[in-house]
């Protein structure tokens, strides 16, 4: 089963919906003031959101990163022969100070905390002076916890993200301090469930960056306690 199939293609309208609905916003978030500009995806799964970004921009540059051997070989399907638009499994290639915007969708609630802040330093590096990085990942409490606790539990109950006293946690704020981890390639510590991420700690780490605007999706105006997605747009300083 590819990664679409559980996001955009999803049997499932409603997460559809909301998959669908994240790429749009996302795109939303581009900066106007830009032109002619590279573009890095860091953590771009199966090459999605990368492809709607070149197709979207017809001046700019896109690298779509994906350190993960499954994810990679779906992007590569996905990117082939697509113009303007490199894929790479290693961050070697780009130096330092050369990114213009790094997007960053879906990545950090998988993340161990070494590999969080591994990443952050690495994203920071990259960017160039007043570059931008938007992140966006899922919101894990209060009401959203509890509607997609109620999904996952009919999907697959019993598993960490699917019994009821993990999910009652994340929904009065207050996750499970342990996740489970796994690896995602040899030697890539992952954390599969989405359940245990709080984004107010994510934020917590990102004081190298000049925080310029927090935003979620679908309905922007109902905020975090009821969209199941938040994006942070920042600018390094």
């Amino acid at each position: 089963m590819s990664y679409s199939d559980i996001t955009i293609n999803d049997p499932n309208p409603i997460k559809r919906f909301l998959q669908r609905g994240r790429f749009n916003d996302a795109l939303k978030l581009y900066p106007s003031i830009l032109d002619d500009y590279t573009v890095l995806d860091f953590g771009g799964g199966d090459g999605e959101l990368v492809l709607r970004l070149a197709e979207s921009d017809s001046k700019s540059k896109f690298i779509c990163y994906e350190p993960a051997d499954s994810m990679f070989e779906q992007a590569k399907q996905k990117l082939s022969g697509k113009e303007r638009i490199s894929l790479i499994n290693t961050l070697t290639p780009i130096p330092p100070n050369s990114i213009d915007l790094i997007y960053s969708l879906e990545v950090f609630e998988h993340l161990p905390e070494k590999e969080a802040i591994d990443a952050l330093e690495a994203i920071h590096t990259l960017l160039k002076p007043k570059g931008f990085l938007i992140i966006g990942i899922p919101n894990e409490l209060f009401f959203p916890a509890l509607y997609k606790g109620l999904f996952r539990m009919f999907r697959r109950y019993g598993e960490f993200d699917a019994t009821l006293i993990n999910v009652l946690q994340c929904v009065v704020g207050k996750p499970p301090a342990t996740r489970p981890v796994g690896e995602i390639s040899p030697g890539q510590d992952y954390h599969f469930h989405h359940l245990g991420f709080d984004h107010r700690k994510l934020k917590d780490k990102l004081s190298k960056f000049i925080f310029l605007k927090c935003t979620y999706s679908p309905f922007p105006m109902l905020g975090e306690w009821i969209n199941p997605e938040v994006f942070y747009v920042l600018q390094k300083s």
